[in-house]
C-alpha cells in the first residue's frame, strides 16, 4: 500500500522524498515497481487518482457509471466494474437528500382556459425545439421562499429558460419562457407542455405563446405523471444540489441556482436517457450528425 501510495504521487513530489515520508527505501519502491504487474498497478494507480477528480468536480454526485463515462471521455480505458469496485474500496457514494416540505404552487382553482393534454406522456423527441415542459419549483432560505420557473427542452433535457422571484405571479413564468425564446428561436411547430396553474392558463402567457407560435398542452388535473420530466429535474436539483446547502437570502440561492444549471446541469452533468452526455453535447452531436430515427422515450 505505501508503495502504491508513492506511485500515484511520484509526478509530484520527489521519490526520495516520498520514501522517506513514509519511512521505505527507494530502492524497494524501484524493485515493487519492476515486479510483474507493476504496469498494471500503475494504470490503477492512475485511474484512482482520475476517478477521484471526476467524482469531486461533481460535488459528489456521480455514481460510478458517470465517472466511468468521464475517465472514458478522458481516453483513461477502463471497465466500469473496476470504476465501481475503486469507488467501493474508497467510499465515495453519490449524496442523495431527501426532500423538504412541499409547497404548493399550482393554483388550478380558477375559470381560465385549460388546454388538451396534447403531451399525453410522450416524453421522446425527434429534434430540439420540438417539445418544450415547464413548471414552478420552490428554494427555502432565511429571507422567505425563492420561486423558480423553468423551460426544458425534451431532446436533450437541457434547460432552455428559466427566472427565479419572491411571487408566484404570471411575471415568473413569462420570463422563464421569454429567456427560452430568446435563447433558442423556435421556428413553429413546437409544443408547450404545462400543469393547469393560473399562472399557465393566464391571458398574458396564452398571448405569449400564440405570438411565438407555440401549441399549448396541459396535464390532466392534480397528474404530476402528466410532467414527469420537469419533476425529476426538479427532484435533481433538490437531492444533488440544493438540500445541502441553506441560503441567508434569495439572492444567494438565486446564485446556486444559476450554478447547477447554467454550469453544471447543461455543461457538466451526464444522462443516462442521453446514453450518458450533456445535454448541450447531445445536442451538438444533433447538428453534426441528426439522427435518421427518433428516439424513443428517454427515461430518467
Amino acid at each position: 500500500m505505501k508503495y502504491g501510495w508513492i506511485d500515484e504521487r511520484r509526478a509530484e513530489y520527489p521519490i526520495r522524498a516520498l520514501c522517506a515520508a513514509l519511512e521505505v527505501s527507494p530502492s524497494g519502491y524501484y524493485e515493487w515497481k519492476s515486479r510483474p504487474g507493476g504496469e498494471r498497478r500503475e494504470r490503477r494507480a492512475r485511474i484512482v487518482q482520475a476517478a477521484q477528480k471526476f467524482f469531486e468536480e461533481s460535488r459528489r454526485i456521480y455514481g460510478y457509471r458517470k465517472v466511468h463515462r468521464d475517465l472514458v471521455a478522458a481516453d483513461m480505458a477502463c471497465s466500469r466494474e473496476m470504476v465501481r469496485q475503486v469507488m467501493r474500496e474508497n467510499g465515495w457514494k453519490s449524496k442523495v437528500q431527501r426532500r423538504g416540505r412541499r409547497v404548493v404552487t399550482t393554483d388550478s382553482a380558477h375559470d381560465l382556459p385549460v388546454a388538451a393534454n396534447l403531451l399525453n406522456r410522450d416524453f421522446g423527441a425527434s429534434r430540439p425545439n420540438e417539445k418544450w415542459v415547464t413548471d414552478i419549483t420552490y428554494v427555502a432560505t432565511k429571507e422567505g421562499w425563492l420561486y423558480l420557473a423553468t423551460v426544458l427542452d425534451l431532446y436533450s433535457r437541457r434547460i432552455v429558460g428559466w427566472s427565479a422571484g419572491d411571487s408566484l405571479a404570471t411575471a415568473l413564468v413569462r420570463e422563464a419562457l421569454l429567456r427560452a425564446v430568446r435563447n433558442r428561436l423556435p421556428k413553429g411547430d413546437l409544443l408547450h407542455h404545462s400543469d393547469r396553474g393560473s399562472q399557465y392558463a393566464s391571458l398574458e402567457y396564452r398571448n405569449l405563446l400564440e405570438i411565438n407560435e407555440l401549441t399549448a398542452s396541459m396535464s390532466r388535473k392534480a397528474n404530476c405523471w402528466d410532467n414527469a420530466p420537469m419533476e425529476s429535474f426538479f427532484g435533481s436539483l433538490k437531492t444533488e444540489w440544493l438540500n445541502f446547502e441553506q441560503f441567508a437570502n434569495r439572492e444567494q440561492a438565486k446564485g446556486s441556482v444559476f450554478e447547477y444549471i447554467e454550469v453544471f446541469y447543461n455543461r457538466r452533468r451526464r444522462h443516462e436517457a442521453l446514453d450518458y452526455r450533456t445535454p448541450i453535447e447531445f445536442e451538438y452531436l444533433y447538428k453534426c450528425a441528426p439522427p435518421s430515427h427518433p428516439p424513443g422515450v428517454r427515461k430518467k
